[in-house]
């Protein structure tokens, strides 16, 4: 057991807790019991009670087994950000069936090869989604999609900025298969007993990984109760908190470390659709948002806001992400003009979100933290597997109560993705790490991401790092590109920061040499308006990379 890092261990957090031996769902349940009126979502004004949930939630489950969905089946969950999220997730789980959470960016062929992999015959779909999916009804099993227009649930006037797909109208094509959101909810068919327990699965996030299809992470009851229950202990969560959720409910954090922990607290949950920093400003200051679990890139938006100063944020008591390392330069503004330290995580879809977290007294800069409640995790060189001692860069693995049980249906995969260390079953992250004297944990980068220039790593996490220090860098992705004399040589795509557009490709050259090791230095420089994210808001170096290899 890796135990280097009890020397900091948050006070009063205990390093190992037993987990709720029941279905997800029960979350839920007792909360509504203890909470029935207290605010459970706050979707642009319009606020929706814990009874009020369990009572859509119940209604909507009985729906889904009246048009026949049975324990284990399969259930898609095509939403945005949204109270129907919320429902459609817990109404699923009644139901005894399993939530696949959809990228509600996938299109057509995506959805096709979901359906396909999973044997949905039932959807949840966001109005706006709805073209998407449409059309492969009755294809591949799927024979029913109900659907719903996030409007439907903002029915309070509102002066807040709703994106598009908010007020969007939510009239359905005469298509057989199409069931209104509002007509299942009014049928309000009781479900049967709900019957699932910890050991049943719960969720099937899609891991994209490197190359082919996505694969399904197999996750049971217990495995997501592990990643709800202890970071609300490790962060001393309450009842009484209010959290910020703008990250993709789709993805992990957004569904662990917001979604479910707010539910088991019985907390309240401010829902964003889309992201807007105008608008998260004015909530937090509204709602007296407590904290917000976000990406890098949403802070440095907000704090580049010129009207940053005009909204009282005091109430923050917590901020935190992960995804992707945080800047020291975007940190230490954060911490100047709010006064909170930035404290970061890791985790991924095979563990539902976190294992490692930083202690809320004693975070690290650009650091994923320790391993949690329960988690053992080492660092193993990639070839030999041998484990590898302090400081020394190597692949993270992991158990813990939160790993998934494999990919969904696939084996051989499932197989190549664990090694046994100690008489124990570790996963193989992919992720290439350290671990310092005092057992936190550093991201240097994905096992395939490195650019080898001469002979010389330069690991792009590390560069883009430094970049963030340059005044006029407000986001970078560095990525390798061809060069006839090093093999490779590292090319930096910046978004200029407001009032720096004059800045040169020289100015970013120059100051690079000054600040960081030469073979580190980015040879090239290439200016764009915009980097491309993925829904959960990660930059997607790989797309970038892979247009610059295919210049040839």
């Amino acid at each position: 057991m890796f135990e280097r890092h009890y020397a900091v261990w948050p006070d009063l957090v205990p390093p190992f807790l037993e987990l709720p031996a029941t279905s997800l769902y029960s979350n839920l349940s007792v909360s509504a019991l203890r909470y029935p009126h207290h605010p459970a979502i706050i979707y642009y004004g319009t606020t929706l009670t814990y009874a009020e949930l369990e009572r859509q939630a119940e209604a909507l489950a009985g729906y889904l087994q009246r048009a026949g969905v049975q324990a284990g089946d399969r259930v898609l969950l095509y939403m945005q950000n949204s109270p129907q999220f919320v429902i459609g997730f817990y109404a699923i789980l009644r139901a005894n069936a399993v939530v696949v959470p959809v990228n509600p960016m996938n299109r057509r062929a995506e959805l096709e090869y979901l359906i396909a992999d999973t044997e949905a015959q039932v959807a949840l779909c966001g109005r706006e989604l709805l073209d998407n999916i449409s059309e492969l009804l009755g294809t591949n099993g799927l024979r029913e999609v109900v659907v719903s227009a996030y409007a439907e649930y903002v029915r309070e006037p509102t002066d807040l900025a709703l994106p598009e797909v908010v007020t969007m109208a939510g009239e359905l094509p005469d298509l057989a298969g199409l069931t209104a959101w509002q007509q299942a909810l009014d049928a309000a068919y009781e479900p049967g007993p709900l019957t699932t327990g910890p050991d049943d699965l719960c969720v099937i996030p899609y891991s994209s990984g490197t190359t082919g299809n996505p694969k399904g992470c197999a996750h049971t009851h217990h495995s997501a109760m592990a990643t709800t229950v202890y970071p609300s202990v490790w962060g001393n969560s309450q009842h009484n908190g209010v959290q910020l959720v703008s990250v993709p409910m789709f993805h992990v954090t957004g569904m662990q470390v917001c979604m479910n922990a707010a539910i088991y607290l019985g907390a309240t949950q401010v829902i964003m659709t889309r992201w807007d920093r105008r608008t998260a400003a004015q909530l937090i200051e509204r709602h007296g948002i407590t904290a917000w679990r976000n990406i890098p890139t949403m802070v440095v938006d907000l704090l580049s806001d010129p009207e940053i100063d005009q909204y009282d944020l005091s109430s923050l008591q917590a901020i935190g992400g992960g995804g992707a390392a945080m800047p020291a330069a975007i940190a230490a503004k954060l911490e100047g003009k709010m006064g909170l330290r930035y404290s970061e995580g890791y985790g991924l879809s095979e563990t539902l979100s976190a294992t490692h977290m930083n202690p809320p007294l004693a975070p690290k800069p650009q650091c994923l933290g320790i391993p949690i409640i329960g988690v053992d995790s080492r660092v193993v060189d990639v070839e030999t597997l041998q484990e590898l001692g302090v400081g020394e860069v190597g692949e993270i693995i992991l158990h813990g109560e939160q790993v998934f049980q494999g990919y969904w249906r696939q084996p051989e995969a499932t197989e190549a993705a664990f090694i046994e260390l100690d008489g124990k079953r570790f996963f193989r992250s992919g992720d290439l790490g350290y671990y310092d004297e005092e057992g936190y944990f550093f991201l240097v980068d994905r096992v395939k991401r490195m650019i080898n220039a001469s002979g010389y790593k330069v690991w792009p996490a590390e560069v883009e790092s430094l970049l963030y220090g340059h005044p006029a860098v407000q986001e970078v992705c560095v990525i390798s590109v061809p060069d006839e004399r090093r093999g490779e040589t590292v090319k930096a795509v910046v978004v200029l920061a407001a009032g720096h557009e004059g800045a040169c490709a020289d100015d970013i050259i120059t100051w690079c040499q000054a600040n960081m090791s030469a073979y580190k230095c980015p040879k090239l420089v290439q200016f764009v308006d915009t980097l491309p994210k993925s829904p959960a808001g990660k930059i997607m170096w790989r797309a970038l990379q892979e247009q610059e290899w295919a210049k040839g």
